[in-house]
Formats: C-alpha cells, sequence, structure tokens
C-alpha cells in the first residue's frame, strides 16, 4: 500500500459502484442535512435584522414572516419532487432549464448552483464553528483555523467515498433530529406546565420597545434572512443518480421527509424562540440560548451544541454531493473542464470535491469565518436557481399537457412568481451587505463556462474524422515494435498510424477501457472504416489507465528477441495558448514518466498541432496547421 492507500482507502472497482450509492436510511442524513441544519440559524438572521430596530417587538411579527416561508417550503417540495419523476439523470434546476428554457438560463442555473452549493459549505463550517464557541467561548480567537479543519476533514471523508461519508456522518443527523425534537417537546410541556419563563436580559441591552418607524424594507429584509431555512431543497434532484433503484422514487421519499421534518423543527423552534423572546446576544447563538433554558447546563444542553455544530459540518456535506454531481454533467456538456468528468479511486468525483475544498477554504480565510457575514452571498443564488427551475417545469407542462398539466401549472407558475420575488428581496435588502458580489461573480461564472464551451466545441471539429486515408504505406521489415495509445478515432491517431507505418510493419493499437460503452463504440467505429490496425482493448476496474498499460508493456517486452524494441507513440495535444493547457488532462506526463521504467520500451511523443483560422468565405470553418 502506497501513502495514497493509506489516507483514502483501498481503489474500488467500476462493478462496485451499485454498492455505492444511497439508501433511504442514509440518503435521508446525507442529503437533508443542509435543510435540517437551518433551524441553527435561520430564526437568529430573522432576529438580527429586527432586533436592532424594534427591541422585544420584533417577536410581533415572526410569525407573519416564518408562515410564509413554511408555505413557500411546501411549494418547493412539490416543485422539486415533479422535477425529480422527470428528471432522473440528475441536474434538477440545470436539467430543467436547458431542456425548457434555453442554453443561457441553464448556464445562469448552473452559475447559481455552484455559488450556493460553495456557500452552503462556508456557511455551514462558519455557523457549526459558532456554536462550538458558544459552548466553548475560548476558542473564539481560533475559530478560522477550527473552520479550515472542520473543511478539510469533511473533504478527506468524501475522498474515501460515499457509502464511508454517508456511516460517518448519518448518525450525528438522526441524534440531532431526535434531540431537537426532544427539545421542542420538553420545551412546550414547560410552557404548557407554567415552568417556561422569558429569558431576562440586562438593561441597555436592547433599544426602545417600539414599532414606530418600522418599514416595509426591514419587514423584507428580515423574510429574506429567514429564507436561507429553504436551502438544500434542490439537493436532493441534483443528485437523484446517487440513489439506489428504484433512485426516483427513493429520492421523491427523502424528499418528502426532508420537507416534514424541516417544518416541524423550524415550526416548533421558532416558536420556542418566541415564547422566550430569545435574541442574539455575542458569543451565544439563540439555539443555544433556547436549549440553556429549556434543559439548563445539562447533559442535553452540551449534546444539542455538539450535534449541533456535527449537523452543520453535515449541511457543508450535502454540497460535497450535489456540486460534483453537477460538475459532471457540466463536463459531459462541454462547459467546464473535462477532469470534473472522472471518477477517482473511490469511485467519487474527487476533482470536484476539491474544488469545494479550496473555493470554501478561500472564503472562509476572506469573511473570517463570519456567518452573518457570508449570508448576503448565500440565498441569493439558490432562489436564482429556484425560479429558474418551476418557471421551465411551468413551460414544460404547458408545451407537453401531460395529464394534471393545469394543476401542475399552478403549482410552478405561482412558485416561480413567489422565488423571483424572494430573489429579488434577497439581492436588493443585501445588497449593501455584500450581495453586490454577486453581481459581479454571476458573469464571470457565465463568460468562463461559454468560453470553455466554445473552445471544446472548436477543438471537437478540428478532430473530427469522417474518412480513413492513410498515406504511407511502409513495406520493409524493421525489428520495432510499435503500439499506439488510443482513446478515440480522429486526426490526432491517423497522424500516429502514419507515423507507425514510417518505422514498423509491426503496429497494434491499444485501448485502456474504463467505459465498457466507449470501448464497445470504439471496436464499432473501428470495422467500419476498415482500419488497417489490429486493435485491442485493455480492461481496466479501477479507472486507472497507467497500470493495467504498464502490465501489458512488461509482458511484451518478455516476449522480445534480441535486438528487438518497442516504441509506444503517444498523440500529444499541443495548445495554441499556455492557459489551454488547464483544460486538458496531463496523463501524457504521466505515462511516459512510467515508461521511463522499461529498458527496451521507448516512447515517442507524436505533437498534434492546431490553430484556429477563419477562412475568407461566407461560412467559417477550422483549418488545420501542423
Amino acid at each position: 500500500m502506497n501513502l495514497k492507500d493509506i489516507v483514502l482507502g483501498k481503489p474500488i472497482k467500476n462493478s462496485q459502484l451499485c454498492h455505492e450509492k444511497l439508501t433511504k436510511i442514509w440518503g435521508l442524513p446525507i442529503m437533508a442535512s443542509d435543510a435540517v441544519s437551518s433551524v441553527a440559524y435561520a430564526i437568529e438572521e430573522v432576529l438580527i435584522v429586527l432586533v436592532p430596530v424594534i427591541g422585544f417587538a420584533s417577536f410581533q411579527y415572526i410569525p407573519k414572516i416564518i408562515l410564509p416561508i413554511l408555505f413557500l417550503l411546501t411549494i418547493l417540495i412539490l416543485s422539486y419532487s415533479q422535477i425529480i419523476d422527470h428528471y432522473q439523470n440528475g441536474g434538477g434546476a440545470y436539467a430543467v432549464a436547458q431542456e425548457n428554457i434555453g442554453k443561457t438560463a441553464s448556464l445562469i442555473t448552473a452559475a447559481a448552483l455552484m455559488i450556493d452549493y460553495i456557500m452552503t459549505v462556508a456557511v455551514s463550517i462558519s455557523s457549526s464553528t459558532a456554536a462550538l464557541v458558544s459552548a466553548f467561548p475560548e476558542i473564539h480567537d481560533y475559530k478560522v483555523v477550527v473552520s479550515l479543519i472542520c473543511v478539510a476533514i469533511i473533504t478527506l471523508i468524501n475522498l474515501r467515498g460515499v457509502r464511508e461519508a454517508s456511516k460517518v456522518f448519518g448518525l450525528p443527523t438522526y441524534i440531532f433530529i431526535v434531540s431537537m425534537l426532544l427539545l421542542i417537546i420538553v420545551g412546550f410541556f414547560k410552557f404548557i406546565t407554567g415552568n417556561l419563563h422569558p429569558i431576562d436580559y440586562s438593561q441597555g441591552l436592547l433599544p426602545k420597545e417600539t414599532v414606530n418607524g418600522i418599514g416595509l424594507l426591514i419587514l423584507l429584509k428580515a423574510f429574506a434572512s429567514g429564507c436561507t431555512a429553504m436551502s438544500g431543497v434542490e439537493a436532493v434532484s441534483n443528485s437523484v443518480p446517487s440513489f439506489k433503484e428504484p433512485a426516483a422514487r427513493n429520492a421523491k421519499h427523502i424528499l418528502i421527509a426532508l420537507g416534514a421534518i424541516i417544518i416541524v423543527i423550524f415550526g416548533g423552534m421558532s416558536i420556542l424562540t418566541i415564547k422566550l423572546q430569545a435574541i442574539p446576544v455575542a458569543g451565544h447563538t439563540v439555539l443555544s440560548q433556547v436549549s440553556n433554558a429549556v434543559f439548563g447546563h445539562s447533559f442535553m444542553y452540551y449534546v444539542i451544541q455538539v450535534f449541533t455544530s456535527l449537523i452543520l459540518i453535515l449541511a457543508a456535506n450535502t454540497a460535497y454531493n450535489g456540486l460534483p454531481q453537477l460538475l459532471y454533467i457540466l463536463a459531459h456538456d462541454g462547459f467546464v473542464p473535462r477532469q470534473f468528468s472522472s471518477r477517482g479511486t473511490k469511485l467519487s468525483f474527487s476533482n470536484g470535491i476539491m474544488f469545494i475544498w479550496i473555493a470554501a477554504s478561500l472564503l472562509i480565510i476572506v469573511f473570517k469565518s463570519e456567518t452573518h457575514l457570508l449570508i448576503p452571498l448565500y440565498s441569493v443564488g439558490v432562489f436564482v436557481s429556484f425560479t429558474i427551475a418551476q418557471f421551465g417545469m411551468f413551460l414544460k407542462w404547458i408545451r407537453t399537457k401531460e395529464k394534471g398539466w393545469q394543476y401542475k401549472c399552478w403549482i410552478n407558475g405561482f412558485g416561480a412568481l413567489v422565488t423571483l420575488v424572494v430573489a429579488i428581496i434577497e439581492f436588493t435588502t443585501k445588497f449593501t451587505d455584500g450581495s453586490w458580489l454577486l453581481a459581479i461573480a454571476f458573469p464571470v461564472l457565465m463568460f468562463g463556462m461559454f468560453s470553455i464551451n466554445k473552445y471544446y466545441t472548436k477543438i471537437g471539429q478540428e478532430m473530427k474524422l469522417e474518412q480513413f486515408y492513410p498515406y504511407y504505406d511502409k513495406e520493409e521489415i524493421t525489428s520495432t515494435q510499435c503500439i499506439l495509445l488510443v482513446h478515440d478515432i480522429n486526426k490526432p491517431l491517423l497522424k500516429s498510424i502514419n507515423y507507425a507505418n514510417s518505422i514498423s510493419d509491426n503496429i497494434m493499437a491499444v485501448h485502456v477501457c474504463r467505459h465498457p460503452e466507449h470501448a464497445k463504440s470504439l471496436r464499432e467505429q473501428w470495422k467500419k472504416l476498415d482500419i488497417p490496425v489490429e486493435l485491442k482493448v485493455i480492461e481496466t476496474p479501477y479507472r486507472d489507465i497507467i497500470r493495467p498499460l504498464d502490465d501489458y508493456l512488461w509482458q511484451r517486452e518478455s516476449e522480445l528477441e534480441h535486438g528487438q524494441n518497442i516504441s509506444v507513440i503517444i498523440a500529444k495535444f499541443i495548445t495554441e495558448h499556455w492557459y489551454d493547457g488547464l483544460l486538458h488532462n496531463p496523463t501524457t506526463y504521466f505515462i511516459t514518466h512510467n515508461l521511463s521504467k522499461h529498458k527496451n520500451v521507448s516512447t515517442i511523443i507524436l505533437p498534434f498541432h492546431y490553430k484556429f483560422q477563419k477562412k475568407k468565405t461566407d461560412s467559417s470553418s477550422l483549418e488545420v496547421d501542423e
């Protein structure tokens, strides 16, 4: 075992992918943790807006804010259950927008979801650290370091595979849910029996209690802050392929269970907060104060604080399941680098997981792990995706007119209108607090995706091969055996074969198969084009190209006679600009480095140059400059 195997565990075969998918029991804590954890800070964010303005009078307005939030949550649950039924390959709002609205809308959705998932990690981890600081004030000065350690730990666990992550994080979620239900039940019982009284704060902590001067803008801002409770609803629809079969059915069951849990816990927590008149205090979260009022500094108080911290870490784990799956779909569509479509040794999308780790860590450092500083950037993105998803479904029902389409139109149409209003409120009311950064982030992300897609489209056209036309016919017999590494039938392959014919008449094309479907298609196309070179396909159960190729070459090398050698020809794509290299896998480097161990094997790097040029005719096309 090497260091990688020790840290991440032994590699998992492709055939074991079905065992890495989530069941309903373990899928619920993994997918619902983001939404469930919102009770730890959503009600507090509402009070942060209201209390400094009107003091204890804030509690008169809490029901008018919480009830619309719960109503909107119900609409979203119904809407996303329909999305799961019709888009079972995952992608959620992105897939809906791509099919029913268009490319631009789908990229807006993709950008919104990327921002939302990254912010989910940063906000959840920062809020988790805040819960720990409430219980252990002595670590206040180290909260950024604590947050970064938490992000690193959750990243490592996810790199070790979905099944392992679900086992590690599943139990704490259930404990948190049970402890919150117990808090609500005991709190209600004490209130009914007259043993629960409002929390007493020192004089001068609050402004004078008054409703004079409170405006609609303050209420809308408080409503927008409380809407963070709805984040995470979209995660289930984005990750339908992550569930065991029947995947769509299991995903819907989890979505409904998620909605029921949120309504009960968030609603119950809001009522207790009103009855206790708990307000945000530096160093003590509202949840900490409520649990202290109900249980005192007993064992249950520390259980709630510790598992609140853990559930907030789990909320970050929702992004580790949703964003890599989304990046995988975007990579296949050519909107992000193709490295995001590759699975790691543990069958997880490791490049997507590492991307989350880096982006979230940078946000935590920049915003000093302060939850309320991150919130303005958080909920706008998710409501943009909510709006586009529901509008896309609204257009779908109008176009297809499936059974019950009128009823579904009303649900999605009304939901789209409400979430659009919320998105506008979120952006405008928090503009000066930091949401203005989104006005920069959205265009930058969309421009990047458009540019990457344009680049890949040009490359695809440049490398397309419709006819096989070798121009070199070698008659001499030489002692050199040539092996051509093949991934696709394209112009670089044609150049490789023509070069191989110039040095040998003993040529074999080798394809290391990571995806059986692709290998099957390659064989069929090879036969159809009648390519005069034998094609050998090497199966690899672990998605590793280098080791199976190395084993094959050791075998071929052992069969060589005196004076014979093997030349491995690798076509290397030479990019036009240095930054284009970021969009291509560095596989050539690792293969050539490994082949240097062989005594009688030579590696030939055959450069394939390209240059995009415009024809002087009206129709634009691509020309090759080799």
